[in-house]
């Protein structure tokens, strides 16, 4: 057995040899112990309800960069409501605070690196908080994988559980991760399928070929046509002016259909 002292009333603890999680039997604090010591661990309520990450993610399958059919064809796979657990390093470098966030759990889920963790919400992990029955991700990597390339000074370091949506969903026999911040409502992602490129630049570079060979014609025309070289313009002109819906109805189409 192995002793540590309650960071927060100072009564003695003791714990078995690997435990990661102790509480205290004076205050009801929970403790987390790794490699670098025993300190608080907090967690960060759910702001964002099952309802909501749908709608968000709903939203964001219509975003201009996504397929064309991605909202109607995505079909959520699975969606779990989890607290994942992340190390927060407040660091001192040159005077400014710096605040990083790292995973505290080996993941193959995106965005985890780039989590932003608010002070004010952040909230004691003791007996008298409630996590309502949702999954508490159990961390397997050591606060001491991070602090070697971590710059500054220590301010404080600590295991936060943060709320997340983490869901997979399948499009044309694909399958994609994502993750909803289950505090702000902001999404994250690795690849995901985004709108062909080829058929915008085929539009693009058309409108361009055909504007510069009436720019073209114009230009070659009034050379010759001394005083009537205004003429020549005012045509070519209303020329241009005539070709612009054909051209918008055209872009119209590639934007409906690709």
């Amino acid at each position: 057995m192995a002793e540590i002292r309650c960071t927060r009333c100072g009564a003695p603890i003791p714990f078995d040899s690997g435990v990661k999680f102790v509480k205290c039997s004076h205050c009801g604090t929970q403790l987390y112990i790794d490699k670098s010591g025993a300190g608080f661990f907090y967690i960060m309520p759910f702001f964002i309800q099952r309802s909501n990450a749908e709608g968000i993610f709903k939203r964001w399958t219509a975003g201009a960069k996504m397929a064309r059919d991605l909202e109607r064809a995505a079909k959520i796979t699975d969606f779990k409501q989890l607290y994942f657990p992340v190390y927060l390093f407040r660091r001192n470098i040159a005077g400014k605070e710096k605040v990083f966030v790292e995973p505290a759990k080996s993941t193959t889920m995106p965005g985890l690196h780039a989590l932003k963790v608010p002070a004010g919400d952040l909230k004691i992990f003791d007996e008298s908080y409630s996590t309502g029955g949702i999954e508490l991700v159990k961390p397997d990597i050591e606060m001491t994988a991070y602090l070697s390339n971590l710059e500054g000074n220590p301010v404080e370091q600590a295991l936060v559980f943060f709320p997340i949506w983490a869901l997979q969903y399948e499009y044309k026999g694909n399958k994609f991760p994502a993750v909803i911040d289950g505090s702000s409502g902001e999404v994250y992602t690795g690849q995901y399928p985004t709108r062909k490129a080829a058929p915008y630049l085929l539009i693009a570079a058309a409108s361009f070929g055909i504007f510069f060979l009436e720019g073209l014609a114009g230009f070659i025309l009034s050379l010759g046509a001394g005083d009537a070289a205004i003429l020549v313009w005012i045509i070519v002109l209303l020329v241009a002016l005539f070709t612009i819906p054909f051209v918008t109805a055209a872009a119209y189409v590639v934007v409906r259909r690709f």
